[in-house]
């Protein structure tokens, strides 16, 4: 059975500003946003605005996110009618907000998890989140496909039991 999940492209736009006021690397941000939904989902059973990650050459990148990235780039499309440029920038590899997060949209949960990410992978050379992100789930799909929020969750401790919660609640 697969799990459920939506992605919403508003709460990730002020995921991205918050994250990216304190890791402006585009790459690094993304796996920073990995690990953070790690620990989201292995401590509150949810990641932390539903995005689908997907198998790519240096780790799982978090779709939708790194849809709304492209697009303030320059070279990707947006999936939703929200105002991306106007929230950050993107030029080369670095993120750069208009402004601040806005934390109304972000959960205690969510900024907990964030918070522990940023400090404990935010500094990190990108070989070594390369490195760390190629992890069992990474390693459960084929290159450029989705990686299932089931081997994400069996990846992380007492995966089996969050796994029952997230499918029976």
């Amino acid at each position: 059975m697969s799990i459920k999940h939506r992605f919403d492209a508003e709460k990730a736009i002020e995921v991205l500003l918050y994250i990216a006021k304190r890791v402006p690397d585009m790459y690094n941000a993304l796996k920073v946003l990995y690990f953070a939904d790690k620990e989201h989902l292995a401590k509150y059973g949810r990641l932390i605005c539903g995005d689908s990650y997907v198998a790519m050459s240096h780790g799982p990148v978090p779709s939708g996110a790194y849809d709304l990235v492209k697009y303030a780039r320059g070279d990707g499309f947006c999936p939703v009618d929200l105002p991306v440029n106007e929230a950050f920038a993107v030029q080369g590899y670095t993120i750069i907000p208009h402004r601040e997060a806005n934390l109304d949209l972000l959960s205690e949960s969510d900024l907990e998890c964030l918070d522990a990410a940023i400090g404990r992978y935010g500094h990190l050379p990108f070989s070594r989140l390369r490195k760390l992100s190629h992890d069992a789930a990474f390693k459960s799909a084929d290159q450029n496909d989705f990686i299932p929020l089931e081997a994400i969750a069996k990846s992380l401790p007492d995966g089996e039991l969050l796994l029952d919660y997230i499918q029976n609640g």
